[in-house]
């Protein structure tokens, strides 16, 4: 029988019970590696073993069925689960987008994604993926010359993106993607001019023709312009938000 008051960490001391028994149980799920599916224990016995009340178990058990940790099953009691990621990280980004400092940090993880995969993509791009990401190049570059503003402008910046993480391979590295997507559509934007309409074409022309000449330095360059002033203009931003918060403050 386990007592959680004497968990070696202090760090978890100051912890609510049922978040430490948490803690306990996630390590314990992972020290004995259960596979998916795998019976864990009852509630109850997880409060005898731990020598917790029925309310801290089940509170418990709630934080880690949120997590996708535990799943609880009539007649069977507590199955380990293997959490999603992606799931995880779709239901907690709302709570991540709720002022334009945190647009920042958004803006910083998609580049950071963007730039640390542009070498998986270039390695392990199909010719037919290539040639997908060529028609993709040429639809956004037509609604550029259009209305670089334009909501389809938007939507095909985003859909040549999403496709050159795609030819990545990984479903981690997409999926990210797929779920940053869905913020940067309602994200506001600042409008473009005639003079950045044509850097905006002529940027995806060259980091096509970087990965469909497999050229992973020079698409790496690529993206990391892309994404340059848009980082920038964040950065400037939050800059000056900053210092009216502090003068407001004094």
């Amino acid at each position: 029988m386990a007592d959680i008051s004497a968990t070696p960490r202090t760090r978890t001391r100051s912890l609510p019970q049922a978040q430490k028994l948490a803690r306990v149980v996630r390590r314990r799920i992972q020290r004995l590696q259960l596979p998916d599916g795998a019976f864990f224990m009852t509630e109850a016995q997880l409060a005898t073993r731990y020598r917790v009340s029925r309310t801290v178990a089940r509170e418990a058990v709630s934080q880690l069925k949120a997590l996708g940790l535990l799943e609880s099953r009539k007649r069977k009691g507590l199955l380990v689960r293997r959490p999603d990621p992606l799931s995880l990280f779709s239901t907690s980004l709302p709570s991540l987008a709720t002022s334009p400092d945190d647009w920042q940090e958004l803006a910083q993880l998609r580049y950071a994604l963007e730039v640390g995969a542009i070498e998986l993509a270039v390695r392990n791009a199909t010719s037919d993926q290539i040639k997908r990401l060529e028609v993709i190049e040429r639809q956004l570059e037509a609604a550029i010359a259009a209305n670089v503003n334009s909501p389809e402008a938007a939507r095909l910046d985003m859909q040549f993106h999403a496709w050159i993480l795609h030819m990545t391979g990984s479903r981690l590295i997409a999926g990210m993607q797929q779920v940053l997507e869905q913020f940067f559509r309602i994200a506001p934007r600042a409008p473009q001019t005639p003079a950045s309409a044509q850097r905006i074409t002529w940027e995806h022309r060259e980091l096509f023709l970087a990965i469909r000449d497999r050229d992973v330095e020079r698409a790496r360059l690529m993206i990391r312009m892309q994404f340059q002033s848009t980082l920038a203009a964040g950065s400037a931003s939050s800059a000056t938000r900053r210092k009216v918060r502090s003068r407001t403050c004094q």
